[in-house]
């Protein structure tokens, strides 16, 4: 975590904007309250249990990127409290969010539970890149991906659920790491002249 002299959490510009709109008391209980260095029994459940993730990346001049993750449940690997691990599947080929990591290892995993309880859980430490990750495991049983993205746990916490929309999920088979274009959409922002 990044902490101040004070050991609070959290930047100078949070610092900075909490004096300002008058927030630190509840940023103060925010953070003694809800932001743990380590997952809990009930967060390790809670990431056991989903099919999809938003990784943030930047990059070393702090170009972000933020992209879904999506897998079979059971596809991210608790590996203990402070580690993480999902098989990277195959995608376009354009390597955006490993190749920030390659650049800057800070990462956000933030896992949101949309169908029962709205709530959210960000994730945040320093991301690896491997080819292997012992005790990690690809649920999809076939051999898609060509590395193993790791993360060291510096920080978690809920998001809340107030804003959070409860949506609905239909059967959920896609054809992983196909290149079809069918599949993937993938002229679907072409311009149309």
């Amino acid at each position: 975590m990044r902490d101040d002299a004070d050991g609070r959490p959290g930047s100078d510009g949070e610092r900075d904007l909490q004096e300002r709109f008058g927030t630190k008391a509840r940023a103060l209980a925010f953070y003694d309250g809800s932001v743990h260095d380590r997952l809990n029994d009930v967060m390790t459940a809670f990431v056991r249990e989903r099919i999809m993730f938003f990784l943030s990346t930047a990059d070393s001049e702090g170009n972000t990127d933020c992209s879904p993750r999506i897998g079979p449940r059971g596809f991210v690997t608790v590996l203990d409290d402070r580690h993480l691990a999902y098989p990277e599947f195959r995608g376009n080929g354009v390597q955006a969010s490993l190749g920030n990591i390659h650049e800057n290892p800070h990462a956000t995993f933030l896992f949101v539970d949309w169908w029962d309880t709205t709530v959210g859980l960000h994730v945040n430490g320093e991301a690896t890149l491997h080819d292997e990750v012992d005790g990690a495991h690809d649920p999809t049983d076939v051999n898609r991906t060509k590395t193993w993205v790791e993360l060291e746990i510096e920080e978690a916490y809920i998001h809340c659920a107030k804003h959070v929309p409860r949506l609905s999920i239909e059967e959920f088979d896609p054809p992983w790491g196909t290149d079809d274009p069918s599949a993937k959409r993938t002229g679907f922002f072409a311009d149309i002249d």
